[in-house]
């Protein structure tokens, strides 16, 4: 590879680097090559080097939602360190490489709602609008009005607004599609005053002493969601092994209503009073709990007997209680998805990024 990539940008590409160091899973094996690009322009220059060698390439940032193979990656892995972050007129432009959570905290301490119910979750800026994040009640999608992009099609950059992303519950016009490297991120925030948006978790609202829609000062919604992910092992912690996960492991499945029917019946059938809450969607189908599915197929917290488990505070993590290996992690995956298939006829969907040559 190309060392003079590298001006400015990291010292240019190196060899052998163990992506396990990069996750927080920490699992998977070496990259061919590895590059670390802090502007624009050394991300395209890198992005630009990796395919005029014909390499496959990932681009990396941090690592929370990103399974890789124990092999490692065989091709070029850029990882995203674009900094800098502005506020004007409650519109927040946020550089890909900004650490998410630092982004959540700083729109609190600026008075601006619309992305406090994302507090604490891991990863970069760059990787919220290609997964479409959410959590408690919130996701990107309410509020992101632009994303910049190195469009590898063109090779030139490129703006994409709301509607070009395509959003949609944990997808978006990124997601498994290698077109487009994002470079920064436009949040269109308000100012109420120092309030929330509308508080729409239970769990949250509850902790609140609130009711469901009701507002709280923001400082406070903050500070609640982030006791609840504490709570569900979904704050990283390298003392708290149930942390070392790529979070929920799998989506919330949406069902047709034929889909939905079946699944009655065989919760009917299997004597099972108590179902899952089912929410409507605007094309007419329903999503359900993973979390519901999994526990009820026979898999609860801290389910597995080898390196690596379902947490003991969350069944939605698969987590790496230390020593773990990729494979380990896929033969717990693939025994809780077909044990919920057999059990109640649905299907679930991995959350995390697989980068290729690994399949599940």
């Amino acid at each position: 590879m190309n060392g003079a990539v590298g001006e400015g940008g990291g010292g240019g590409w190196k060899h052998g680097v163990e992506l396990s160091g990069l996750t927080t899973l920490r699992l998977g094996g070496p990259a061919g090559h590895y590059f670390e690009a802090d502007s624009e322009q050394t991300l395209i220059a890198a992005v630009k080097d990796a395919e005029g060698h014909g390499e496959p390439l990932l681009i990396l940032g941090g690592g929370s939602n990103l399974v890789v193979a124990d092999e490692g990656y065989p091709g070029s892995v850029v990882r995203v360190g674009l900094r800098g972050v502005t506020a004007r007129d409650g519109l927040l432009s946020v550089a890909a490489g900004e650490v998410w959570d630092e982004v959540a905290a700083r729109s609190v301490a600026e008075g601006l709602a619309g992305i406090e119910c994302l507090s604490g979750i891991p990863g970069l800026a760059g990787a919220t609008p290609i997964q479409n994040v959410g959590a408690y009640g919130q996701d990107v999608s309410q509020t992101v009005v632009m994303v910049d992009a190195y469009d590898r099609a063109t090779g030139t950059m490129t703006v994409l607004d709301r509607s070009d992303c395509r959003f949609s519950y944990r997808h978006s016009a990124f997601k498994g599609n290698a077109r487009y490297v994002v470079t920064a991120v436009h949040f269109q925030l308000e100012d109420l005053g120092g309030l929330s948006k509308p508080v729409m978790f239970r769990d949250v609202a509850d902790a609140l002493g609130i009711e469901i829609g009701g507002r709280a000062p923001l400082a406070e919604v903050r500070e609640a969601v982030l006791a609840q992910r504490r709570r569900r092992g979904m704050l990283l912690d390298e003392a708290d092994h149930d942390t070392w996960s790529a979070g929920s492991f799998f989506t919330n499945p949406i069902l047709t209503p034929d889909q939905h029917a079946e699944f009655e019946r065989r919760c009917a059938a299997a004597g099972i009073e108590a179902r899952p809450t089912a929410y409507p969607e605007a094309d007419g189908r329903l999503k359900i709990s993973a979390a519901w599915l999994i526990e009820h197929a026979g898999f609860g917290k801290g389910y597995g007997s080898g390196p690596v488990t379902l947490s003991t505070k969350h069944t939605l993590a698969l987590t790496n209680r230390g020593g773990a290996s990729t494979g380990d992690l896929l033969k717990l995956a693939t025994e809780v998805r077909d044990g919920v298939s057999a059990r109640f006829g649905v299907g679930l969907v991995p959350e995390p990024v697989f980068a290729a040559p690994l399949t599940w």
